[in-house]
C-alpha cells in the first residue's frame, strides 16, 4: 500500500490504481484500499466509479473520517453540493477538529449562498489549523460576501503570509485594497506577488491593471488560460447565482430579428464561449454552432452541455483570421472586455462574416475616456464612440449600441454596452 500511495502522490494515479486493485483481491473489504482507489478513479475522470468505491470504504469503516471528507470532495467536484455538505458534516461528526472538512464545508455553504454559515465553518477551520492558508483565503471570501471588508482583508493577508505563492489570495487582497481606496498598497501586493512568482501572467496583468504601468493592448493568452482554467469549476454558479449574469440573454434579444428571419438557419460562432452559457440559447436558431475559447477547463464544461457542433481551443483572432466568410452570426458575451484595442479583432470578425451577417457582443462601459481603459479588476471598459468608430472603420454598415446592466459584482451593477452590427448584404448597401 505504501508504494501505491507514494505513486499516487507523485501523480501516477493509474499505476497506483493497479496496486490498490491487487490489494483488494486479497482483502476485498480493505477500507483504505477502497478509499484510495476511489480517489484514483475520480482523478482519472471516472467520477461515479470513484464515488462508489469510497462509499464501499465507508460501509467497511463508518468512522473513516478522511474517506468521508474525500467523498464530500468528489460530490463537490461533481456539483452535488447537498450531498457534499452531508458528507463533510458526517466527517465532522466523527472528528470535530478535522480542518479540511471544516474548510470544504465552508466552501460548499458559500457556494449555496449561506455566507454567514460559511464564515462560522471557516473560522473553525483556521482554529483547528492556524497555518492552513486555503482556509484563511476561503474565510476572506466568505467575509467579503457578508460585506465585512476589513476582516476579509486581514484573512487574505494571513493567507499570503503563510503561503507567498498563494495566487488567489494575492489577487483578492490586491483587488480588495483597491476597492477601499488603498491603491498604492494594492499595487504593492501585486508587485510582491510578481516578485515571488516572476512568470505568473495573472500577477503581471493585475499589476498593470492596478498601477497603470505597462498596460497591454489586450490581456495575454497566458493570463486568459490561467484565470479561466482556475475559474471553470465555479464559473456557472458564480455568474448565474451570485452575479445575476445577463449578457447571454441580452445578446439573444438583440439578435432575435436576425435569428428569426428567413427559412435558412445561420452558421453561428460563439466567440469566447466559456462554459457554453450561450449555447442552449443559440442552438434552436443555428444550422451549425461553433464555440471557441482559450481555456480547456471552460471548454470541458461547454462539451458537457452538448449544444455545440464544434468546439476549438484557440485564440479568437487567429481563429477568425483562418475562417474568412465562415459564419453568418458571431456572438461574444463578455469576451471583448479582455481586449483594450478592438481594431484587429473587429476587422477579422468582419472578414469572417458572410454578406448580410451580424456580430453581437457586450463590453463594459466607460464614459470619461475617448477610447478604452483597463480597470483594476483586470478587464477593459470601452466608450460608446470608440466602439461605433471601430465597427464603422471595419466596414459594418449598421451599428447599434445600447446601454445595459450586464451583471452585479460585489453588490454593484456592472454597466455595459450591448452591440449589434451588420455586414452589407449586397454591393453598395
Amino acid at each position: 500500500m505504501l508504494q501505491a500511495v507514494n505513486l499516487h502522490k507523485a501523480g501516477e494515479a493509474g499505476k497506483a490504481e493497479e496496486i490498490y486493485r491487487s490489494v483488494l483481491k486479497a482483502m476485498p473489504q480493505s477500507a483504505t484500499a477502497l478509499h484510495f482507489l476511489g480517489v484514483a478513479c475520480f482523478q482519472q475522470g471516472r467520477r461515479d466509479e470513484g464515488i462508489e468505491h469510497i462509499q464501499r470504504a465507508l460501509v467497511s469503516d463508518p468512522s473513516y473520517v478522511d474517506a468521508w471528507s474525500n467523498l464530500g470532495n468528489l460530490y463537490k467536484e461533481s456539483e452535488r453540493a447537498e450531498d457534499a455538505e452531508a458528507a463533510y458534516r458526517q466527517a465532522l461528526a466523527v472528528n470535530d477538529s478535522h480542518a479540511e472538512a471544516w474548510n470544504n464545508l465552508g466552501v460548499v455553504l458559500r457556494a449555496r449562498g449561506q455566507a454567514a454559515d460559511a464564515v462560522t465553518a471557516l473560522q473553525r477551520a483556521v482554529q483547528c489549523a492556524p497555518r492552513f492558508a486555503d482556509a484563511h483565503f476561503n474565510l476572506g471570501n466568505a467575509l467579503r460576501d457578508c460585506g465585512v471588508i476589513g476582516p476579509a482583508i486581514d484573512a487574505y493577508r494571513k493567507a499570503c503570509a503563510l503561503d507567498p505563492g498563494h495566487a488567489r489570495s494575492h489577487h483578492q487582497l490586491g483587488h480588495s485594497l483597491y476597492a477601499i481606496g488603498a491603491h498604492e498598497e494594492a499595487a504593492d501586493v501585486f508587485r510582491r506577488w510578481l516578485a515571488a512568482d516572476p512568470g505568473n501572467p495573472v500577477a503581471a496583468h493585475m499589476l498593470a491593471a492596478c498601477s497603470g504601468e505597462n498596460v497591454p493592448a489586450r490581456a495575454s493568452d497566458a493570463y486568459i488560460r490561467k484565470t479561466f482554467d482556475g475559474f471553470a469549476s465555479s464559473f456557472d454558479d458564480v455568474l448565474l447565482h451570485r452575479l445575476d449574469y445577463r449578457a447571454p440573454q441580452l445578446l439573444l434579444d438583440v439578435l432575435a430579428p436576425v435569428l428569426g428571419e428567413g427559412a435558412a438557419l445561420p452558421d453561428v460562432l460563439d466567440a469566447g464561449c466559456g462554459t457554453g452559457l450561450c449555447g442552449p440559447l443559440l442552438r434552436p436558431y443555428a444550422r451549425s454552432l461553433t464555440g471557441v475559447d482559450l481555456s480547456e477547463g471552460m471548454l470541458s464544461k461547454a462539451r458537457a452541455r452538448r449544444a455545440y457542433d464544434h468546439l476549438h481551443q484557440v485564440e479568437i483572432t487567429d481563429f477568425l483570421g483562418a475562417h474568412a466568410l465562415g459564419f453568418d452570426v458571431i456572438v461574444a458575451a463578455d469576451m471583448l472586455c479582455y481586449f483594450g484595442d478592438l481594431h484587429d479583432v473587429v476587422v477579422k470578425a468582419r472578414l469572417a462574416l458572410r454578406p448580410g451577417g451580424s456580430i453581437a457582443f457586450t463590453v463594459e462601459r466607460v464614459d470619461d475616456v475617448p477610447t478604452y481603459r483597463i480597470q483594476p479588476h483586470g478587464r477593459y471598459s470601452h466608450s460608446r464612440n470608440y466602439v461605433e468608430r471601430v465597427l464603422g472603420e471595419a466596414g459594418f454598415a449598421t451599428v447599434h449600441v445600447v446601454g445595459a446592466i450586464l451583471r452585479r459584482e460585489r453588490g454593484t451593477d456592472v454597466a455595459g454596452w450591448v452591440v449589434h452590427a451588420r455586414v452589407p448584404g449586397t454591393v453598395g448597401e
